[in-house]
């Protein structure tokens, strides 16, 4: 669950920066409105899973606050998903020693 959860962060993370930074200039100096629409409803469907998928995370793995905290900035605020996803990394790996060892 934890590793489908990186990849719907990451592409929702993707798609906000391609909504902030290509569909909106395109819809004001380009006059190309059909770009915010397309992409925003992208986002607003990954968006949707996102959150969906956050708080299946949050509760099976019983993450503490920071990392929920840090889940929920990293929803509404550009590149932090980045952030997160190295975040995640680390968690995931960590986990899988004591399996190793």
């Amino acid at each position: 669950m934890l590793r489908i959860f990186r990849i719907i962060s990451m592409v929702e993370g993707v798609s906000f920066l391609l909504l902030l930074f290509a569909a909106m200039p395109a819809k004001y100096y380009l006059g190309v409105p059909e770009a915010v629409t397309v992409m925003g409803w992208a986002h607003g469907i990954l968006f949707m899973l996102y959150i969906g998928s956050a708080m299946n995370v949050v509760q099976r793995y019983k993450l503490p606050d920071t990392t929920t905290t840090l889940i929920m900035i990293s929803s509404v605020t550009p590149f932090v998903c980045f952030y997160l996803e190295k975040k995640l990394r680390e968690a995931s790996i960590m986990q899988l020693l004591p399996k190793i060892r």
